[in-house]
């Protein structure tokens, strides 16, 4: 544990005086050898309080709360007394607007300007002002501050005609004084003073008109054909235009059982998709949530078919797997093989037909026991 260290009066009556001329805190304690600037910060404010008495105190003695300071002689007091009165006076000459009548703002302006050279409660002391009542009427002058800020931004705002953002807006008020763009920003949004001019456009999506349950849980197994399907959008972008492929897989053996291409993702191509199933009652079909699968009309259709719908879950396209796996091996073995990366928009849609025909009847598959998908429906039946 530290040693404490008492300074006598005379070194502590030294750092004030010094303090007073100017003399840095550094200095001070390099010159007199005082080991914590706080000491110095003690002393001056048992100064500007008048406490000069506790400046003999020992080390660790306090006055309890409530007695105030002892003084060794009535002059001492009367010296005390003298001190605080004419700190008192010079402090209010000095303050000009004095000279007016007093208001609360001015008491306000004064203690604020005083406030680095004493205590809140010593010159609400002198003024002989209550602390509460100097703080009541501080927050009040905030406020009516806050409500000329927000007119003289009103005011600006309204001569610009809402050009400005609050950018602007705070150039133009720091001609006159200091404020801080968040401050700025924060009235403009809380009065709707923002700018007019270009505003965010947002696109309204709505709520989507039916979001299935997701019923598939990741089993891509099925006991028999036409009995659980999946179904995805896929971009082609190898074209000269962008194009699209909707298809839908049945889980039992692997086989696009329907499929279809448009230049537009819109609601009547993947019922173009769907109208290519005959009606299974009873079927799973499961989708991502897109919006032309959660629409009105093709949830009309599936259930048109006798079909159950399923939907993954939100940001999940493993849930979807088995349909991502085949568009990801059309294009790697169509397009990204035979380096068809930039090629005509007949050549593509050639090229997906030509391949699903292709993956369907000739390509085989380890699953299906080295079959294709077709003779593997064949043989099972």
């Amino acid at each position: 544990m530290a040693t404490r260290v008492s300074y006598p009066v005379e070194t502590k009556m030294k750092a004030i005086e010094m303090r007073l001329a100017g003399v840095p805190v550094k200095e001070i304690m390099e010159q007199l050898h005082i080991r914590n600037k706080t000491q110095v910060k003690t002393w001056m404010k048992w100064y500007r309080d008048g406490q000069l008495n506790r400046l003999e105190q020992p080390v660790g003695k306090q006055y309890a709360y409530g007695k105030g300071p002892e003084y060794a002689s009535e002059l001492e007091q009367l010296k005390v007394e003298n001190r605080f009165l004419k700190q008192q006076l010079d402090v209010l000459k000095k303050y000009k607007k004095m000279k007016k009548e007093v208001s609360p703002r001015i008491i306000v302006e004064l203690v604020d300007s005083i406030q680095g050279e004493v205590s809140v409660t010593q010159a609400c002391a002198w003024l002989g002002v209550p602390r509460a009542t100097y703080y009541r009427w501080k927050a009040a002058c905030k406020l009516e501050k806050l409500d000329c800020m927000v007119q003289n931004i009103r005011e600006l705002c309204t001569r610009h005609k809402f050009r400005y953002g609050y950018r602007k807006i705070t150039a133009l008020l720091r001609t006159e004084h200091a404020i801080n763009h968040k401050r700025v920003q924060r009235i403009m949004q809380r009065e709707q003073l923002q700018c007019r001019v270009r505003v965010k456009k947002r696109k309204n999506t709505g709520q989507p008109a039916y979001v299935a349950e997701y019923l598939l849980k990741r089993q891509f197994q099925a006991e028999a054909p036409m009995h659980k399907f999946v179904t995805d959008i896929t971009y082609l972008p190898f074209g000269g235009k962008m194009l699209y492929l909707s298809s839908i897989l049945d889980l039992y053996n692997g086989e696009i059982v329907a499929s279809s291409i448009s230049d537009k993702q819109d609601t009547a191509f993947v019922l173009d998709t769907l109208n290519q199933l005959p009606a299974v009652p009873g079927a799973i079909l499961h989708s991502d949530q897109g919006s032309v699968y959660t629409s009105q009309a093709y949830q009309e259709a599936v259930k048109g078919k006798g079909i159950t719908m399923s939907m993954s879950r939100k940001g999940t396209p493993a849930d979807n797997a088995r349909i991502e796996s085949f568009h990801s091996t059309l294009k790697s073995e169509t397009f990204y093989l035979e380096g068809l990366t930039h090629t005509t928009t007949a050549i593509v849609e050639q090229t997906v037909r030509d391949y699903i025909t292709y993956y369907n009847a000739i390509r085989i598959q380890t699953k299906l026991n080295n079959q294709s998908p077709v003779e593997f429906r064949r043989l099972a039946a």
